[in-house]
């Protein structure tokens, strides 16, 4: 599987995952290639409805890693922790 392949199953399955959350502004935010575990760790930002004006700011995007095996099968998806300077 190559880059382009799994960020595309990653996308994915955020889609699937929080559909009916009404989530936007799906992007890639990091990836990384774990070689021993030949697994792709992928970051995916999104927006949901109610982070907006979160600590006076326009949006407050919400963080998923995505793990996916060189199969193309999603092992796990985590949240990914980002530090909040409000």
């Amino acid at each position: 599987m190559n880059v382009k392949e799994a960020v595309e199953v990653a996308k994915k399955q955020i889609l699937d995952l929080f559909a009916e959350e009404g989530i936007s502004n799906v992007g890639l935010e990091e990836l990384e290639y774990d070689e021993p575990q030949a697994t792709w760790l992928i970051t995916i930002g999104f927006l949901r409805p109610w982070d907006h004006g979160v600590c006076g700011k326009d949006s407050r995007r919400s963080y998923k890693i995505v793990n996916i095996g060189d199969d193309g099968q999603v092992r796990s998806v985590k949240n990914r922790e980002i530090s909040d300077a409000c």
